[in-house]
């Protein structure tokens, strides 16, 4: 028979979980472990800070090192989920962080003052999911162009093909200056970017512009 995936709270003897029930009892909403062994805890997200402090900077804890920052969308009109997955250096031991977020209000601290390795980390989710983290040095897309207005591409209920339509997609990609997609130092002197924007002037036959050593 197989193991479910997430098996009901029920006594644990991981160190962290112990550790999280006398020093946050109020604020530790949830402790599972996975099929595969990981201990899952679910912290209330108005002491998400705290905890991780705690986390990282109690001697019997000492989790040195975050390894990822992603979410969850279940859909179906339920909460996200903000998951963090740390690793203990010291210990040699892994613990996986979740906090419920609400629908109506998608926002949770940053932990980026806890571990610098969240900046980028939780920029991908803010683009992707459209979870605000408040605090953060530097919030804005990372993956999608910063003028992206199709909304956050996982959530579940982004539709396949995008918010718009293929027509006004192109449309709106043929607007666009080179300058859009290029910083400016990438734009060297002497040699001009691919441009595939059709040539406004010229007969019948003229197309795309050809890519830089396109006449072989």
């Amino acid at each position: 028979m197989t193991a479910p995936v997430d098996q009901p709270s029920a006594p644990v003897d991981h160190p962290s979980v112990v550790g999280l029930k006398e020093s946050f009892p109020e604020a530790l909403q949830d402790v599972r472990v996975t099929g595969a062994g990981q201990t899952v805890v679910r912290v209330d997200g108005a002491r998400l800070l705290e905890v991780m402090r705690w986390l990282r900077d109690t001697p019997q804890q000492r989790y040195d090192l975050l390894v990822d920052v992603t979410a969850v969308d279940y859909g179906g009109g339920r909460p996200l989920e903000a998951v963090y997955q740390l690793w203990s250096v010291p210990h040699r031991r892994q613990l996986r962080v979740k906090v419920e977020l609400p629908l109506e209000r998608l926002e949770v601290d940053s932990v980026v003052p806890l571990w610098s390795a969240a900046n980028w980390l939780e920029r991908e989710v803010y683009d992707m999911f459209g979870i605000t983290f408040h605090g953060h040095p530097d919030l804005r897309r990372i993956l999608m162009p910063p003028d992206y207005m199709e909304g956050h591409p996982l959530r579940k209920d982004f539709p396949l093909r995008g918010r718009f339509t293929r027509a006004e997609q192109t449309r709106r990609a043929l607007a666009k200056e080179v300058e859009d997609y290029y910083l400016p130092g990438e734009i060297r002197p002497g040699r001009d970017p691919q441009n595939l924007r059709p040539q406004s002037q010229g007969g019948a036959g003229s197309g795309p512009a050809a890519p830089d050593g396109g006449g072989e």
